[in-house]
C-alpha cells in the first residue's frame, strides 16, 4: 500500500497515489541537501545529513571576488593572502572598516608624506588642514602675531564676494591669549562652562573646553554652494578638513593642498 504523504489515505499503487497528491497538492514539503541530489522530508533529517557528511553550502563569501568559503576562517585566510578585502591598502597590507577610513589612511603622512611646508617657519605637514590649525592657533614661531582671527581678517579683506567667508554683522574678534576659568566657574562639585553648563572634574578640563572651538563663531562656509553644500566652520583648518574629505565632492584632496599656499600667502582675491 502507498500512503499520503499528508492526509490518511492509501493507495494500491504509487501511480494512484501521487495523482491524489497531485490533485491535493498532498505531497509534504521537500529539504534538499546543499551539496548533493539528496532530499529529505524533514528540516531535522536534512540537517543531519549535512552534519554528518559536511554538505553545507559555504555562506562566507570574499568580500572582493565570487568565492564562497565554508568558515569565515577560511574566508579571511583568503583574503588576507589575495588583498582581497573591501577597504584594502594592499601597499601597507592592512584592511579596514569603511572606504573613509581607507581614505583617510591613503591621505594620512603614510603615504602623503609632509609636503605642506609652512610659509613662515619652513614647517612640514601632511595636509592643508594641518597647517591651518598651525597658524591658527598661533604655533608659528616666525609668525606669533597669526591666530584665527588674524588669518580670518587677512582672507576676508581678499574674499570681497564671500566666497568661503561669512559676512559677519558685529563680529568681535576673540580676546588674544587663553581663558582661564577662575573660581567662580566651581559649582562646589564640578567646573562649569558658563555658556553651556557642561561640567569639568578639573578646572585643566574647563580651560581646554574654553579654548576649543566650541563656542567660537562660525566664519567660514564651504564654497560648494552649487552642489547644496551649507556647511559651516568655526576656523579656516576646519573647512580644509570638510574640502580634503571630499565629502561634499567640491574638489579632489590634492586640489586643495595646491591651493593652500595661495590662499595663505596670496595677495590675490579668493579663488577656487
Amino acid at each position: 500500500m502507498y500512503e499520503c504523504e499528508t492526509c490518511t489515505r492509501e493507495f494500491y499503487t504509487s501511480r494512484s497515489c501521487s495523482q491524489h497528491m497531485n490533485d491535493t497538492g498532498h505531497w509534504a514539503a521537500r529539504y534538499d541537501c546543499d551539496t548533493c541530489s539528496k532530499v529529505f522530508l524533514s528540516r531535522r533529517a536534512a540537517d543531519q545529513h549535512m552534519d554528518a557528511t559536511d554538505h553545507w553550502a559555504p555562506q562566507h563569501p570574499c568580500e572582493t571576488c565570487s568565492l564562497v568559503f565554508r568558515s569565515e576562517e577560511d574566508a579571511e585566510r583568503h583574503m588576507d593572502q589575495k588583498g582581497h578585502y573591501e577597504h584594502y591598502c594592499r601597499p601597507c597590507r592592512r584592511s579596514f572598516s569603511s572606504a573613509n577610513a581607507l581614505k583617510m589612511h591613503l591621505n594620512s603622512s603614510t603615504h602623503r608624506g609632509k609636503k605642506v611646508g609652512c610659509p613662515f617657519c619652513g614647517g612640514r605637514y601632511t595636509s592643508a588642514s594641518g597647517l591651518g590649525h598651525h597658524l591658527e592657533t598661533a604655533s608659528c614661531p616666525n609668525a606669533p602675531q597669526l591666530n584665527r582671527e588674524t588669518i580670518f581678517r587677512l582672507i576676508r579683506e581678499r574674499d570681497p564676494g564671500g566666497l568661503i567667508t561669512n559676512k559677519l554683522i558685529g563680529w568681535k574678534e576673540d580676546r588674544l591669549g587663553p581663558y582661564e576659568a577662575t573660581d567662580h566657574a566651581y559649582n562646589g562639585d564640578s567646573w562649569e562652562c558658563y555658556i553651556c553648563h557642561r561640567t569639568f572634574s578639573t578646572s585643566n578640563g574647563l580651560n581646554q573646553h574654553l579654548n576649543s572651538p566650541t563656542h567660537k563663531q562660525k566664519i567660514y562656509h564651504c564654497p560648494n554652494k552649487r552642489g547644496g553644500c551649507a556647511k559651516q566652520f568655526v576656523s579656516l583648518a576646519g573647512l580644509f578638513n570638510h574640502l580634503e574629505s571630499e565629502e561634499c565632492s567640491f574638489m579632489r584632496f590634492e586640489a586643495v593642498q595646491s591651493r593652500v599656499d595661495n590662499l595663505v600667502n596670496g595677495r590675490g582675491m579668493i579663488a577656487f
